[in-house]
């Protein structure tokens, strides 16, 4: 009996002495995914004594969020459509009989740009005032901000998240557009801020257009009115335009609102509000799209793409950002391919969406050229092409 417990005691001691504390690694080690994305990180066991139990936890040690899972066997952590409360760094714990170990990933959550300018204008000014706008952008990766009045780009003071805009004493010549934009790779935002220098002979002040929807669905058949309404001074001239055709022959415009009756299919498109004085213009922009009119016995009908690019030509200097919409009309899904006419690749640094945009953060010379979009669903395609021009000043 005596000797059947020494055993037992011997055996113990051994196992404790042998046992090893487990070792685990992760895969990814770290991982960037955009909004709405899912991704998975996977936790094993190097080495080990068995069994092992595996746990994952947020370093913060707050809980894990409803669209966190983690797979039967515990090594399996999935992000399901990713949130910005989902950045952060996770943690795999592995535990047996020897101890416990952990190992950390992180991942990050990559977003466009939203941006804030502080005052929101418009923004009134006397002459020989200070004038000082911020604008503060945030953004994964993190935006570069860059600030223009009525198209020059300005000398700022930078700070590790915003960027300000100072004048010291207000002239004639500061008075304008002002916009703040903010670019990453997964987009660029703009917000304009009007800046009214009063006490300047004639006020004078260049244009600012706004419509009250940018995007508008109508019925065939029906009516739909735009409304369209601008700042500056002297006061702006209001016109309306529909790109790549004339306006509807059954159209009226009075006020800056602009009324369309008896709609068809073929009204639908990119509508354009151009306000226009003596110091620029300054344009802004309503989608329509007109549907048929079915009842519960009809079945709608599939159309393929109608697609245009906005804007159709543009002028750059070297290190201007491009940025370039590929708008299209028809049956959805629809998916954006963008090329360059007579190139096989495109420039380097450039970026699609798939809501169709083209971003170039800065132009050189041999970016000139004509570019290509084409629109494709399940019906069909159509293509259209924009002239980029890049010229030194």
């Amino acid at each position: 009996m005596e000797s059947s417990t020494t055993g037992l005691v011997l055996c113990s001691l051994l196992w404790t002495v042998c046992a090893q504390v487990p070792v685990v690694s992760i895969e990814p080690k770290a991982a960037g995914v955009r909004q709405g994305e899912s991704v998975s990180f996977r936790c094993r066991v190097v080495s080990g004594s068995q069994p092992v139990r595996l746990e994952w936890k947020r370093t913060n040690n707050s809980p894990l969020a409803d669209n966190v899972k983690i797979g039967p066997d515990g090594s399996v952590l999935t992000i399901a459509n990713a949130r910005i409360n989902n950045q952060g760094q996770y943690r795999c714990v592995a535990t047996n009989s020897a101890g416990r170990s952990t190992m950390t990933t992180l991942l990050t959550i990559k977003y466009s740009p939203k941006v804030q300018v502080t005052p929101v204008g418009p923004l009134r000014v006397r002459v020989g005032e200070p004038v000082s706008l911020e604008c503060r952008a945030t953004g994964k990766p993190r935006p570069t901000v860059t600030w223009q009045r009525n198209g020059t780009p300005l000398v700022t003071t930078a700070t590790e998240d915003n960027n300000t805009m100072q004048v010291a004493a207000a002239g004639p010549e500061h008075a304008g557009v002002w916009v703040c934009q903010a670019q990453n790779s997964e987009g660029i935002v703009e917000v304009k801020v009007e800046v009214i220098v009063e006490g300047v002979q004639g006020g004078a002040t260049a244009p600012m257009a706004s419509v009250s929807a940018a995007e508008l669905i109508a019925v065939e058949g029906k009516t739909v009115t735009m409304q369209c309404q601008a700042s500056g001074s002297p006061p702006p001239v209001i016109s309306w335009s529909k790109l790549r055709a004339p306006l509807p022959w059954q159209h009226t415009v009075e006020g800056g609102v602009l009324t369309l009756t008896s709609l068809g299919r073929q009204d639908s498109g990119q509508y354009i509000c151009n306000a226009t004085n003596i110091h620029g213009y300054s344009e802004a922009y309503t989608q329509l799209e007109v549907d048929c009119e079915y009842t519960h016995t009809q079945l709608e009908v599939d159309s393929p793409p109608y697609t245009t690019i906005l804007p159709d030509q543009l002028k750059l200097r070297p290190g201007d950002a491009l940025r370039l919409q590929c708008l299209a009309h028809g049956s959805h899904p629809i998916a954006f391919h963008w090329t360059r006419v007579g190139r096989a690749t495109m420039p380097a640094g450039a970026e699609t969406t798939k809501e169709g945009k083209l971003l170039i953060g800065r132009v050189k010379l041999v970016d000139s050229g004509t570019y290509r979009c084409v629109a494709t669903n399940h019906v069909g395609s159509s293509e259209a092409t924009a002239k980029v021009t890049v010229k030194a000043a």
